[in-house]
């Protein structure tokens, strides 16, 4: 695995990532992350920039290592994500899209759709995202120019 800071991870999602949001703590938690989730704790409708807000505020501020997020899409939680400096928040299909994120992105923010991503391939791209390493060289200068 990736040296990820402290080995810690937050996570967070509106109703319509509920469910997968709660699969894939489980997930981090076999891992041997320390996760530290921000919500939301139920199906009850949220609104999900208050929670993408919440999570890429922490993980601007260093008190995680990366983030995972989701909403009903992943589209407006990612949108939100990114209006936050130092947070690259990519939204991932598939297990190509989770390694390029990391590879030439140096993405420190999973994003997934509780509604249009099924649980094994979830479960795939979070493993990839948290095993792949930033391949740094010409992809360095071009995150560079994302501050």
């Amino acid at each position: 695995m990736d040296a990820i800071a402290d080995h810690s991870i937050v996570i967070a999602s509106d109703h319509a990532g509920f469910e997968l949001k709660e699969m894939l703590k489980q997930e981090l938690e076999a891992l041997g992350f320390a996760v530290n989730d921000l919500g939301t704790h139920g199906g009850e409708s949220v609104d999900y920039p208050d929670y993408a807000d919440a999570l890429a505020r922490a993980v601007a501020a260093g008190e995680a290592g990366r983030g995972v997020l989701l909403c009903g899409t992943g589209i407006g939680a990612s949108i939100a994500a990114n209006r936050h400096a130092g947070v690259r928040a990519a939204l991932c299909h598939d297990a190509e899209s989770a390694s390029v994120c990391r590879r030439h992105n140096d993405a420190n923010v999973l994003v997934l759709g509780g509604r249009v991503t099924a649980p094994e391939i979830a479960r795939e791209c979070l493993r990839i995202f948290l095993d792949t390493p930033f391949e740094g060289g010409r992809h360095a200068r071009r995150v560079a120019k994302l501050a």
